[in-house]
């Protein structure tokens, strides 16, 4: 077991498997030496954690935990895609979209969940650039969808 994955036990982090995707994509391509996963969502054991829009139906609290959720399922594709976390160079990206009603502007706070845990697990190897956008609709009613960009060695 590598550093990284010693770091994800020691914060009761568990990778599950990750799902066939729903349509004609993979869950990640390498190009050169980045690797793009697909947008994920907040699901575990199969079914979404949250359901429905940013203030609305969710607070921010519970937002944060949905991207926090979302990092740990993208962090279980790109164990399955590059075998070793420990290959991350560095996270270079994160493209992120909160599920908004209307007037909801919070949308980086949200997006924060994911971000830490980075950190958390990759140190300064996890900061990275990011977008944090609202969206009117997000596919299965997910409150939150991110895309990430890694660097391998």
């Amino acid at each position: 077991m590598g550093k990284t994955e010693q770091r994800l036990e020691k914060l009761g982090i568990t990778l599950e498997k990750v799902p066939v995707p729903v349509a004609q994509y993979v869950p990640a391509k390498t190009a050169g030496k980045l690797v793009y996963t697909s947008g994920c969502d907040c699901r575990k054991g199969g079914v979404l954690k949250y359901k429905g829009k940013l203030g609305r139906e969710l607070t921010i609290e519970e937002g944060v935990d949905a991207a926090r959720q979302v990092m740990i399922n993208i962090l279980a594709v790109l164990k399955e895609h590059i075998g070793e976390l420990d290959r991350v160079k560095q996270v270079v990206k994160m493209l992120a979209f909160v599920n908004s009603a209307d007037g909801f502007v919070e949308q980086p706070y949200v997006i924060n969940g994911a971000s830490e845990l980075l950190v958390e697990v990759f140190g300064e190897k996890g900061r990275h650039a990011r977008s944090a956008i609202s969206a009117n609709e997000l596919p299965f009613d997910t409150p939150v969808e991110i895309e990430l960009i890694v660097e391998l060695e």
